[in-house]
């Protein structure tokens, strides 16, 4: 049997103490579009791509077994350039962990900057180089 071919991540869950703190923090700095859906819950958008908010270890939903804050750790592809990206970050109060420093994407060198948001999640925003 062959393994299950796909396609493109559609959307990820970030498990939040504070969902309202952490909208405002990628709409505002990363320039997400936050989205009401369903019985109220929260997504934010960015491209085809959309992060849904949940309310950490509370939410009544198939979840992961450590449905935790603070626990993600993922990298954003930004049409920015990074140094643009550092700047902005840094106007914004957010600290620049690391970078710019070269890593390795998913198909090929990328150029990246780390931060954390308000609850710890490491965020590596990235170009391709």
């Amino acid at each position: 049997m062959p393994a299950v071919e796909l396609a493109h991540v559609d959307h990820f869950v970030m498990p939040c103490k504070n969902i309202e703190q952490i909208a405002d923090f990628y709409v505002r700095v990363l320039g997400m579009r936050r989205e009401v859906f369903g019985d109220g819950r929260v997504a934010l958008h960015f491209g085809r791509h959309k992060i849904n908010l949940h309310r950490a270890g509370e939410e009544e939903v198939i979840r992961a077994v450590n449905h935790l804050s603070g626990t993600q750790d993922f990298c954003l592809i930004a049409t920015t350039p990074v140094d643009e990206v550092k700047r902005v970050l840094e106007d914004n109060g957010v600290e620049v962990l690391d970078g710019p420093v070269a890593r390795t994407g998913a198909t090929g060198t990328i150029t990246s900057v780390y931060c954390r948001d308000p609850e710890g999640n490491l965020v590596e925003i990235a170009n391709y180089t």
